[in-house]
């Protein structure tokens, strides 16, 4: 979706990204004909921790300039029949869009530019010197390399490996976490007429399990947090002894582990026990049933902790003579990609090269 900035602290760089990312998104896709829907977003309390919630949420909608309404109980019903919920928050200027459209038609402009997109590559090896950096990369079943005067990289779930190879000091380490979707059967197409969000949790940088309409005109179900035991693992079964052993020996897992114990394992039950994840569902739209949840794909999330298990809220960005990376890149990522290209453009700008 194209997210209005909802979340993030005044200031923070999320929230400046987001707010300009929304006009940039919306113009890009005008200017290739990529359809968006503007439908809105509903964040539903359910319960009066999340009343109190809501309301420190609108007060920070208000502080970060976006256009909500505050909907009471008969509001929210009348707004969306089939939500049941405490109050809400509408906010007008949230969007869907399919973002494969948008990507697709981002590398067809960058390919225009002379650019040359190598899929199915791996970076196994970066070397810098005073005047270059040079890329050792894996294709298929020969090695390859690439040398260049400047090195920016938005490698996800592999971000630290890559800040690694240059040497550079990081504090932080991605632990991914697997994020499990259902699709509603398609009599329930019609059951939201918005985005229908829960009241997250603050101290998690996690948005909780929610109801998103989709371009084509499913709805999707998701989605929950579960610790992953492999970064590329997209099943429950998917396990690699490499990225355990990476974990396991970085103390911020650990600790981050302890702090959200109860909330991890609560996750892990309902990633194993549908009934338990249609709960999450149920609090605000009770008309769901079992049955209803069909099989979606799951994704990834990319999250960058820190030794003392720090979950990092924000974007990390690191850095070193002749490279640029990006370390975290959460959610609002997709809305904000172009500010954060123009951040990075203004980064490199800043640095003379002999």
């Amino acid at each position: 979706m194209i997210h209005a900035g909802v979340y993030y602290a005044p200031g923070s760089l999320k929230a400046d990204f987001c707010k300009r990312g929304v006009e940039r998104t919306l113009a890009f896709c005008a200017q290739h004909n990529i359809p968006v829907e503007n439908c809105g977003k509903l964040l539903v309390a359910t319960n009066e921790q999340e009343l109190e919630r809501m309301h420190a949420l609108y007060d920070r909608c208000l502080q970060n300039q976006i256009d909500v309404e505050k909907l009471d109980a008969v509001q929210l019903k009348l707004a969306e029949p089939n939500i049941r919920g405490l109050g809400a928050i509408l906010v007008k200027a949230t969007s869907i869009v399919n973002y494969r459209l948008v990507t697709e038609k981002m590398a067809e402009a960058f390919m225009q530019l002379g650019g040359d997109v190598k899929i199915g590559t791996e970076v196994v090896g970066l070397e810098e010197a005073p005047s270059s950096i040079t890329l050792t990369c894996q294709q298929k079943n020969q090695r390859v390399s690439y040398q260049t005067r400047f090195l920016v990289t938005c490698s996800g779930l592999m971000a630290d490996r890559l800040t690694k190879m240059l040497g550079l000091p990081t504090d932080f380490q991605i632990i991914p976490y697997r994020g499990e979707y259902y699709r509603l059967a398609p009599k329930h197409n019609q059951v939201v007429r918005h985005l229908i969000y829960p009241i997250p949790d603050p101290e998690l940088p996690f948005l909780g399990v929610h109801l998103t309409r989709m371009i084509d005109g499913s709805v999707t179900v998701g989605p929950n947090a579960v610790q992953g035991f492999k970064r590329e693992g997209y099943g429950k079964w998917n396990v690699s002894l490499r990225d355990v052993w990476e974990m396991v020996c970085f103390p911020g897992f650990w600790k981050v582990s302890a702090k959200h114990f109860k909330t991890g394992m609560v996750e892990m039950k309902n990633s194993w026990w549908k009934a338990g994840y249609l709960q999450l569902v149920r609090k605000y739209c009770p008309s769901i049933e079992l049955t209803d949840l069909e099989p979606y794909p799951a994704g990834i999330r990319a999250q960058a902790v820190l030794s003392d298990g720090t979950l990092v809220h924000d974007f990390l960005f690191a850095e070193s003579p002749r490279s640029l990376h990006v370390c975290n890149a959460p959610s609002p990522a997709a809305t904000s990609a172009m500010p954060i290209g123009e951040y990075l453009c203004d980064k490199i700008a800043e640095k003379s090269f002999a």
